[in-house]
């Protein structure tokens, strides 16, 4: 039994909601093509390289104070190349990962540099590494290893790569603040007009199928039921599509899998499962529609039918 498609009509906005989206986007899109336009690349080249020099002095002031060394030099910072700067001291010291870890972050955190760099201890005779370690903006892959392990007394220099790649150039923080506001403003207006024109005449269609009592709306991943809704991933949908097409018939697990992840080229183990689960507690509220499972074999959507009084 395949699921039987309705149709539900939503009401068009009018013209001129449509006109305030067109006046409100212009203006939007005008100023971001100002600030672009008032953006220096030159300038914020030696903004950012002004500011890496700060952070990393400072860092480096951190590592000499605790070695206990109030007096001896951190030397200039130098910009070996472009985003790739070093760090070096005039007397040898003792190195702690975790505290250069922290040093160099908190002073990138507070001067608003990039969260994404490399980080590399050298010994200065020989230029080999000594140490080092990489910062994402995913934290998952940062790779700090070593902690707790100390570098013993020697010259070294600190190199440090950033990745500017992920900064938004050429908007200051103010003028970036203030376009998001017009935005959301902007959002707001439209959600608001939109709500207003729902008494427009003209009109559109939106499908939904029938799963009990349930309007399931497959393209806005959603449930709905006596006007409440209940939001589904895009995953859950998608196999919800292929239990309303059989329901009341036995779909093989092996069909699931393969129509909803492995076609895409991702495995799976337990994941069926998982959103079998979560299915069941979307439908927690109608005793008529079951989500059996039909062991060695798949799941069957069951639609119990009203009895008759």
């Amino acid at each position: 039994m395949k699921c039987k498609k309705m149709q539900l009509f939503k009401p068009k906005g009018r013209l001129w909601t449509k006109v305030i989206a067109f006046l409100y986007g212009g203006t939007f899109l005008l100023m971001l093509a100002f600030s672009f336009s008032s953006f220096s690349p030159n300038d914020d080249e030696k903004t950012f390289s002004s500011l890496a020099k700060i952070g990393l002095r400072n860092a480096g002031n951190t590592l000499l104070l605790q070695n206990n060394d109030s007096t001896s030099l951190v030397l200039p910072v130098v910009e070996l190349e472009k985003n790739n700067f070093r760090l070096s001291f005039e007397k040898e010291l003792v190195i702690v990962p975790d505290s250069l870890v922290s040093a160099i972050h908190k002073n990138f955190m507070a001067l608003g540099l990039p969260n994404e760099y490399l980080v590399e201890v050298m010994l200065c005779d020989s230029k080999k590494v000594s140490y080092s370690y990489s910062i994402s903006n995913n934290e998952e892959k940062n790779i700090i290893p070593c902690l707790g392990r100390n570098l013993p007394l020697d010259c070294y220099t600190i190199n440090v790569l950033i990745n500017r790649d992920s900064l938004l150039l050429g908007i200051s923080l103010g003028l970036f603040l203030y376009a998001w506001l017009i935005l959301g403003a902007f959002a707001m207006l439209l959600f608001y007009y939109s709500k207003i024109s729902r008494t427009s005449e003209s009109q559109d269609t939106l499908a939904y199928a029938t799963i009990g009592d349930y309007r399931f709306y497959r393209e806005q991943n959603k449930l709905e039921k006596n006007g409440k809704n209940v939001q589904l991933t895009s995953k859950e949908s998608e196999l919800l599509q292929i239990f309303c097409d059989n329901q009341n018939h036995v779909v093989k697990r092996d069909l699931l899998i393969k129509k909803v992840w492995e076609d895409k080229g991702v495995f799976v183990d337990r994941s069926l499962d998982t959103f079998i689960s979560k299915l069941r507690k979307k439908f927690k509220d109608d005793n008529r529609i079951n989500l059996l499972n039909v062991h060695g074999v798949g799941y069957k959507l069951e639609i119990v039918k009203k009895s008759r009084r």
